[in-house]
């Protein structure tokens, strides 16, 4: 497999992010304090960081993070590429130390994501794809060793009598509970999978789940890999108020309500 020189150094700022957030989840003090919108901030979102944008600087593509310095939109609009990153996806789940958490590396070009990582330390597991070449997945070695040659190319078909929903562990809300009590798909029976961080991306991508509705607010940098990852395998990310696929790098940076679903 040849990836490209910016999905190899993603790839590579990833495990070794993964590598220090690993190091705090295993301490007995994560650090934890409170934004001022009340979300979670930890030692290892931070670390991840800076981890994340030393290695992404290499590439001389500015870098848009949601722990990093704020790029105001004016100075941002008129790029060409931008790199997205999540250095702690699932922070919620960090603490309660479930393992569902994940690191987002996304490359924007025209506003739409062509490069998606996603990697979950805890297990081990790395979700990547780039538009000429696919998504894939590929398990990490205890020591962090990386070979694409291992690479599983998505989806892996699962044949089920269910369709599977994904649903947020931390966030589920009144409209996505009406929206599964009100979903019928030929004669399957519908069921809610809770899923924290981006790893519901991953599950669709793979073939594990089927749908992922999402009615309350996420930002760019939530979505921005998984969209790659899926959309490289097949399915649609739908922006429920354009009805067209989500853009990126956009003046305001939370996400409409958007489902994610198999292309048919």
């Amino acid at each position: 497999m040849k990836v490209s020189n910016n999905l190899d150094i993603a790839i590579k700022a990833a495990i070794a992010a993964g590598k220090e957030i690993l190091k705090i989840y295993k301490s007995s003090d994560l650090g934890i304090e409170y934004k001022s919108d009340k979300s979670p901030l930890t030692l290892a979102d931070k670390a991840s960081n800076r981890v994340i944008e030393s290695a992404l600087r290499n590439t001389n593509i500015p870098i848009l993070s949601e722990e990093g310095e704020v790029i105001n939109y004016e100075d941002r609009k008129d790029l060409n590429k931008l790199w997205i990153v999540d250095p702690l996806d699932g922070t919620k789940e960090f603490i309660k130390k479930n393992d569902e958490f994940t690191v987002n590396i996304a490359l924007i070009e025209e506003n739409k994501p062509t490069i998606g990582v996603i990697y979950a330390p805890a297990l081990k597991v790395m979700y990547f794809s780039e538009k000429k070449l696919g998504a894939f997945k590929i398990l990490i070695g205890d020591s962090d060793e990386l070979h694409y040659s291992k690479a599983i190319r998505l989806p892996i078909i699962k044949k089920s009598n269910e369709y599977r929903v994904l649903t947020s562990r931390s966030h589920l809300d009144k409209n996505t509970l009406n929206y599964i009590d009100n979903l019928k798909v030929n004669n399957l029976k519908v069921v809610s999978v809770p899923m924290g961080s981006s790893l519901k991306f991953c599950l669709l991508a793979e073939g594990i789940a089927d749908c992922y509705p999402r009615f309350s607010p996420c930002m760019e940098w939530d979505t921005a890999a998984g969209q790659a990852i899926c959309e490289h395998s097949g399915f649609k990310v739908i922006d429920l108020k354009t009805m067209c696929s989500i853009f990126y790098n956009r003046a305001h940076l939370v996400n409409n309500n958007f489902i994610v679903k198999k292309t048919k």
